[in-house]
């Protein structure tokens, strides 16, 4: 009989995605579906990046090199500079999205087995990347009452053990929106020195901090250079998620090294997409100020709803675009799919990602959801009327 593969059964399915039969048929029935369940922006692409496609001019469409395109390297580290990194094209790996720059970077990083602490609730994928990698995650819990701060750096040292390689952190993060402060940051320094340990930084949502709020990224850290290994993205930065273009940044020789040995494997990322990249640099500061007005103002209306519903908490986050929301509700898992499959206000609906998956501790996000404020505020207005209604007629609703 044929079987398939252990990893395969092991593989976790997408939090964000395994609803999305029950939004189509939702949407079959003749629902109208708000999507708050992925962060995909409705935010123009910039036109610098969609012209420099357009008006592409090649004869072959060929491969490219393996670590990416100089012209595209070299002009990222004008981007990357001007942040303040001081790297030059040679720590620069290009990546087919930033989905591979973090398998990558576990497979070049971390031995089978062995683990990564991960503050959690973390990007869901990053316990497939992991499961792909054979490495082992070691989940350390934020909680939605103090907005997910980073728990405290004893917390992790009781966690490293002799397997232990790496920390992985995402900042502005996804799923809670939180900023980690320069404290912090500075803090996680010296647990990475102190037991040499590597400090991987998706830094996806750099873009987005609110309020006024400082990003500070490891590559801002002195005496850091050998354990830094930068995850990034454009699709968020400038919505062009269909790009599927990323980069692994770091000045340890040694991992840029190896990693390239994994890129060879799968040849070469795009060449069209590098073109679009590398318009992208160009892009205006006041395309950036507009998205960033933008997506505060959302920020500002999903919350302030939120927590306006009865029994419902939600801290505001100080960047990216998502939130966590603790819901009075028995399952989160059953509650996204009930609101899809059995419940409509005035037509419409609403898809939200279950926070159970963006845990690996189990029992966690029972009663919290994460919602992406990826639709303009109108549309969000009209979620939270669906989501309020909802919650009244849910059948496992709890007491707040």
């Amino acid at each position: 009989m044929l079987t398939i593969s252990e990893k395969g059964i092991q593989m976790p399915a997408s939090p964000i995605r395994k609803l999305t039969p029950y939004a189509d048929k939702a949407k079959a029935e003749g629902k109208k579906v708000y999507h708050l369940n992925i962060g995909q922006p409705d935010i123009a692409t910039p036109e610098g990046m969609l012209n420099a496609i357009k008006n592409i001019d090649f004869n072959v469409w060929a491969y490219t090199a393996s670590e990416g395109t100089l012209s595209y390297r070299t002009k990222l580290t004008e981007y990357y500079n001007k942040l303040g990194y001081n790297i030059s094209p040679e720590d620069i790996l290009v990546t087919v999205g930033g989905s591979e720059a973090i398998t990558i970077a576990m497979q070049t990083c971390i031995n089978e087995g062995d683990e990564v602490i991960i503050p959690e609730p973390f990007y869901a994928n990053y316990n497939g990347f992991a499961c792909m990698s054979n490495v082992v995650v070691k989940p350390i819990l934020s909680y939605i009452e103090n907005g997910f701060a980073l728990p405290p750096i004893a917390e992790f040292e009781k966690l490293i053990t002799p397997k232990t390689k790496a920390i992985l952190i995402c900042s502005p993060n996804n799923p809670t929106g939180y900023l980690y402060s320069r404290a912090e940051m500075e803090a996680l320094k010296v647990l990475c020195v102190k037991y040499d340990l590597f400090l991987m930084a998706d830094e996806a949502y750099r873009e987005f901090c609110y309020d006024g709020r400082e990003f500070v990224s490891p590559m801002h850290l002195s005496g850091l250079d050998e354990h830094v290994v930068l995850l990034d993205t454009v699709s968020k930065r400038y919505s062009a998620c269909g790009a599927r273009l990323g980069c692994i940044i770091t000045k340890n020789k040694a991992v840029i090294q190896a990693a390239l040995k994994f890129a060879q494997t799968r040849l070469s990322p795009g060449m069209v997409e590098q073109i679009a990249g590398t318009a992208a640099v160009d892009t205006p500061d006041s395309y950036f100020e507009a998205v960033n007005k933008e997506y505060t103002l959302r920020r500002d209306t999903l919350v302030k709803r939120l927590n306006n519903i009865d029994g419902v908490f939600c801290p505001n986050p100080g960047g990216a675009f998502y939130i966590v929301a603790k819901l009075p509700i028995d399952d989160s898992d059953k509650f996204c799919q009930w609101i899809l499959e059995h419940f409509n206000h005035e037509g419409a609906t609403v898809m939200m990602a279950p926070a159970t998956g963006f845990y690996s501790t189990k029992g966690s996000g029972k009663n919290e959801v994460r919602m992406a404020y990826v639709l303009n505020t109108e549309a969000l207005n009209r979620a939270m009327d669906c989501l309020e209604h909802a919650l009244k007629q849910y059948p496992g609703r709890t007491l707040a």
